[in-house]
Parts: C-alpha cells; structure tokens; sequence
C-alpha cells in the first residue's frame, strides 16, 4: 500500500516529525510505501511544518524576563509560533503562571522583528498561551499598528472559542481560579470595547477570536485574517494531493477524544480523506469520549500500559503499526 503518515505531535512525548518517523517504521516493515507529513493545527509544532526556525530573538517571557524565541523568515513570509515566546511551558505550567499578569508581549515583539526584517505576510500559529490578555500586550509591542498596513497578518488558530469565552474556556488550564476567570472575563470585555472604538472591528463576533487568550481577537483588530491552523498547514502541504495519492493515512496525537475531530489535525484530515473516499488510521497514547466510534484507532495506552507508551512513545507507534498492517 501507499500510506501517508501525517499525525500531530503527541505533546510530552514525541513531535510530529518523531511520530511520523515511527508510523513509517512500522509500515514499511510490511513492504509498504511510505510519505511521511508531520502536520500541526496552529499550536505544537506549528513552526516545524514550514520548516524550523532560522532566526532568534530576545524577547519578553509571559511572566516576564527573557526568552530566546525561534522564528523563521523566508521569501518575504514570517512564521511564528506564539507559544515559543508567550507559551505557557516556559513557566513550567498552570502552577507557576500568574493567570492575570501573563502577557503576550513576546509575540508582538517576534512581529515587531518579522516586519523589521522585511516580512509581508507573517502567520502566527495560535496554541499553549499562558495569558489571557487579549492580545493587547502583543499590538503594543508592534509600537505602531500602522506598521502592518499593507501586510497580510494570518492567525492560524485550532478552536472555535468566541473573544468574551477565552476565561471561560480556556483561563483555568491556565492556573486561574474561578475568581479571576470572572475578572479576566470582565477584562476581555472591556478590552473588546477599545478594539471596537479604535480599530472599528467587533472582534466578539468573530469566531475563533478567543484562541490563544483572546490574541487571534487581538490581531484581528489590526487587519489579521483568522483562519484554521490545520487548513493553512494544508495548503502549504499540499495535503489533499498527498491524500489523494495514498491508499491508506496513518495520523493521530497523544489525547484522542471529542476535541480531536473540532479544528484539529485529526478531523480536518478524516474529513478530507473522507471526501476523497481514503480510509483513516489514528494511532493515539490514549482514546476517550468513544472517538474510536468515528475513526479507526490504536490506544498505545491500552496496548503498552501507560508507563511505556509515555516513555517510548515511538518505538511504540511502530510496533503498533507493524502489528496492525501485518496480514
């Protein structure tokens, strides 16, 4: 058969490229041929589908302090994964964030170098925010929104959340308490009167404003097109033809449930493959909300145990796959 391995990366375990790399392992251990997609829907792993970083910047952390951000800039297009300068891993998790002061700074100041470095069109991948600031932190540290007249501004996001749900929705993964999600949701409103009164957008009625605490909302105030992260992945890809070509795609990501199949790489690819009449296999660390009822699925959890499929999470994909396509 002709496969198309094309997961997402199994966060905590083994990035998209790894997991790839390990459905490929196991299917050509059964003769077959294998093209190999790492894919991203806007958070982890984003700025690897393009092609990894090939710049660095200083910038401002999400608490504060100073991280070392990678971007990439190439052919006038900046590429910019948010979470690598406003992510909430650099502070090391919900435990260590302060919920309220989180900023986004560091990604206004990644497009501040995009648009210095010459940069016409600059796509930042939404996903892994420790802030809920709206964005507004970020359009600060552009100094000048007039800057990105005449620049195609994407924000490649992988949820449907409204800018007044952000909070709601996504503050307490982010170590809010149910106080401080009422006045970060306060805040967000407050917030979306002044983008409402000084950039003429209403960013409450554009869907999937609230990605990464409300940014893509805050982008959008200054001309950005909020577009799904999976699709922008895509069509730089090319991924329907790679469908197309296949017999089989082989994708999948570490948590397999309900969520997988809204905006993410699991169900924009079903439900391309699906159009183009090719069957789909996920291989997942763990399977919930019955999603095994919607796509064909490996829980390496339930094959390897927890402990093994956590620790040696691609040795444990190919044996899987190995396993499922041998006759």
């Amino acid at each position: 058969m002709r496969i198309l391995a094309a997961p997402d990366t199994f966060r905590g375990s083994a990035t998209a490229t790894q997991v790839a790399a390990a459905i490929a392992e196991g299917a050509r251990a059964g003769g077959h041929r294998v093209t190999q997609v790492p894919l991203s829907d806007g958070g982890e792993g984003f700025l690897d589908v393009f092609g990894g970083p090939n710049r660095t910047t200083a910038v401002t952390g999400p608490v504060g302090g100073t991280v070392e951000a990678g971007w990439r800039l190439a052919g006038g297009t900046a590429v910019i994964e948010m979470a690598l300068a406003s992510g909430l891993a650099l502070v090391g998790g919900a435990e260590a964030n302060d919920p309220i002061g989180a900023t986004t700074a560091g990604t206004g100041e990644l497009i501040l170098a995009a648009l210095e470095g010459g940069a016409r069109r600059i796509v930042v991948g939404h996903g892994g925010s420790a802030s809920t600031d709206g964005g507004l932190a970020a359009l600060r540290a552009v100094t000048s929104t007039a800057r990105l007249r005449g620049v195609e501004l994407v924000a490649a996001v992988d949820v449907r959340t409204s800018f007044l749900d952000a909070a709601t929705v996504f503050a307490p993964q982010k170590g809010a308490t149910p106080s401080q999600v009422e006045l970060l949701t306060r805040r967000l409103g407050r917030l979306a009167q002044v983008y409402r009164e000084d950039f003429d957008v209403d960013v409450t009625v554009l869907e999937g404003a609230g990605a990464a605490g409300g940014l893509a909302g805050g982008l959008a105030a200054v001309g950005a097109d909020i577009r799904s992260g999976f699709e922008v992945v895509a069509e730089h890809v090319g991924l329907d033809e790679l469908v197309e070509d296949a017999d089989l795609v082989v994708t999948g990501e570490g948590f397999l449930d309900a969520t997988s199949f809204d905006g993410k790489v699991v169900g924009g690819l079903l439900e391309l493959a699906e159009e183009l009449d090719v069957p789909v296999l996920a291989v997942a660390g763990q399977v919930f909300d019955g999603a095994e009822r919607r796509v064909e699925a490996i829980s390496l959890t339930d094959r390897f145990g927890e402990a093994r499929s956590l620790a040696d999470a691609p040795a444990c994909i190919a044996e899987a796959i190995a396993a499922h396509l041998t006759p």
